[in-house]
């Protein structure tokens, strides 16, 4: 029988029965189903690189569309399908100003999500 490594073993017990009292304090801490259905929304829309790209710049201020495109190295129209993607999951915002449209970050929490991330990974 292979050893499993040492972070491994450390994830299972060999518990016998459920502690009864235990289960329901955990069921007393689980998040709402629709609400974990968010939050795992949320981070999907933050798992592709370029999304975190184009967060990355509207942390620091407001962009039209098409400069952003030209910054990233890509179409407008890939530019704008992954903004339409990060409007639905509510972390950015666009304002129409004649013919062109800026976007910025929804609010100070999408700008305190995306900055703790960062810091975490970097000092990760």
């Amino acid at each position: 029988m292979k050893h499993q490594p040492e972070h491994l073993e450390q994830e299972s017990c060999n518990c016998v029965e459920p502690d009864i009292d235990n289960v329901r304090a955990v069921r007393g801490h689980l998040m709402a189903d629709a609400t974990s259905r968010g939050l795992a929304d949320l981070f999907r829309a933050l798992a592709d690189p370029t999304r975190v790209r184009i967060l990355s710049a509207l942390a620091e201020t407001e962009v039209c569309v098409n400069d952003l495109a030209e910054a990233l190295g890509m179409g407008q129209s890939a530019v704008s399908h992954q903004l339409g993607y990060l409007r639905e999951a509510r972390l950015v915002r666009a304002r129409r100003d004649g013919r062109h449209v800026f976007y910025r970050l929804d609010d100070d929490h999408v700008r305190g999500l995306f900055a703790q991330g960062l810091e975490h990974v970097i000092h990760g």
